[in-house]
């Protein structure tokens, strides 16, 4: 393959693919066609990394056990004990062609926090800037439910959204995604091109395929390319087969030139997932995907539609909150909810309440991100001035008794929409819920930003969650 620009690709291989399912052997002729094509990759000038699972198949196999253990306990030995002999594998076949290598053992837990992401994320870049294939695996032997990734699918798309990969290679036991299991079913279809992971999962069957030995499976690696697109991420699922088969496809696709490892001009059997044209900031991706939520807010449909808008910063007020959900403290992750058939299918309920929560956007400082024109508010003068608390006998608890809604919130249907670091802890929001921003200061003592909640990503549509034209 000859270089046309410097790529950063993943590659990730899955238990099926390393470890045979009943023997739990390696498969020496897969990982040594792997190995190959990673050095060929790096004397090609492209930056690559390794996700590779496989320990606990490992790990059966030097304790001659015939099966998964069902206990947590018992796969985490396993993953102890499988973990090294894996490692050292790698490097023995990689040390046959003199490619460096290095060991990243990462949980969930690891990056939640936003010092230890950022210190994972340069250790990346060092270990790529040295010429280094840093071999990543999920370390299973002091997981739980809590902070694991659930599988290498997973934690694959998030090391390619760390390190802005230009593409995700998904290896597994099939050449691409199918309308159904092509093993069973004779008429399924291979689907070569998928643009939107959310409308694929009506046209294919995904529950039937997956390992004995591994976790994941085509509906986890729906999730991974959905994780990874979203943050530019190309995405391919391909056969483990024949590896060298990447640089036909990266040829099929115009990043590469040269002889095909194939041959001919056919397309080489894969599904390509095509990347968002509007990618995550590495800030919302980090929000959006490594962090447990701790509590949650629900906000109206007008707030929906302006934070779904890309010049809304992701920044929510406080106007556009119905209610506090859990306990969290300023600076955690929480949810985004909103609540379901609360305006229906017409568009006209959906652009008043937008209109309602861009009044709120009136009074706050210059430069606040609008989804639309400035409307001012009841009671405010035409040309959308501040407004404030007045100065009268009014008390507080008067006027924000006046603005607040009285809501029967119990009632309440709701779905997940996105998700946000909150600015002040569930107490503080739910007590200015439904306010001007004007009013922070007032009510909490301190106002630190007119925002309740930053850094919101929107993941559900106003179109899919209303069915609406807006």
């Amino acid at each position: 393959m000859v270089r046309t620009k410097p790529l950063t690709i993943v590659v990730k291989l899955g238990t099926s693919s390393i470890v045979h399912e009943t023997t739990h052997q390696p498969l020496l002729t897969t990982l040594s066609a792997i190995v190959e094509t990673v050095v060929r990759l790096r004397a090609a000038g492209h930056k690559v990394v390794l996700v590779s699972s496989g320990a606990i198949g490992v790990g059966l196999q030097r304790m001659a056990m015939p099966a998964r253990p069902k206990n947590l306990s018992g796969k985490q030995a396993l993953a102890a004990i499988g973990q090294g002999r894996l490692i050292a594998l790698w490097d023995n076949l990689f040390g046959q062609l003199g490619q460096p290598i290095a060991q990243v053992l990462l949980t969930r837990g690891d990056i939640s926090d936003r010092t230890r992401y950022l210190n994972a994320v340069n250790t990346f870049k060092e270990l790529l800037s040295m010429g280094v294939v840093p071999i990543v695996n999920e370390n299973d032997t002091v997981s739980v439910s809590e902070i694991k990734f659930g599988d290498n699918d997973t934690l694959s798309a998030i090391t390619s959204s760390m390190i802005h990969a230009d593409y995700l290679f998904l290896f597994t036991d099939v050449d691409g995604l199918y309308t159904a299991n092509p093993r069973k079913d004779t008429s399924a279809r291979l689907i070569e091109v998928v643009e939107s992971t959310a409308a694929i999962r009506t046209q294919v069957s995904t529950a039937t395929l997956g390992s004995s030995l591994g976790t994941g499976g085509m509906e986890t690696k729906l999730i991974a390319a959905e994780i990874a697109t979203a943050a530019g991420v190309t995405t391919i699922i391909t056969s483990s087969r024949n590896p060298p088969s990447l640089f036909a496809i990266l040829e099929y696709h115009g990043m590469a030139s040269g002889p095909s490892a194939i041959g001919g001009g056919a397309r080489p059997p894969h599904t390509l997932f095509t990347p968002s044209v509007t990618p995550l900031r590495d800030l919302k991706a980090w929000t959006r995907h490594t962090l447990t939520p701790a509590g949650a807010v629900v906000i109206d449909s007008g707030a929906h539609s302006v934070l779904s808008r890309r010049e809304s910063g992701g920044r929510l007020l406080a106007a556009g909150v119905l209610s506090v959900r859990g306990a969290f403290a300023s600076g955690q992750a929480v949810r985004v909810l909103v609540r379901k058939g609360a305006v229906g299918a017409d568009t006209r309920d959906v652009e008043a309440a937008r209109e309602e929560y861009v009044r709120g956007l009136a009074p706050t400082r210059p430069g606040t991100p609008r989804g639309t024109a400035v409307l001012p508010r009841q009671g405010a003068e035409p040309d959308g001035t501040d407004v404030s608390l007045p100065d009268h006998g009014d008390s507080v608890d008067t006027v924000v008794a006046a603005e607040k809604d009285v809501v029967d919130e119990d009632q309440w249907e709701v779905e997940e929409v996105g998700r946000g670091l909150a600015n002040y802890n569930s107490v503080q929001i739910e007590k200015v819920k439904g306010l001007n921003s004007a009013h922070l200061e007032r009510l909490l003592g301190y106002a630190d930003s007119e925002y309740v909640v930053e850094n919101v990503t929107i993941f559900v549509s106003p179109r899919y969650l209303f069915g609406t034209n807006i």
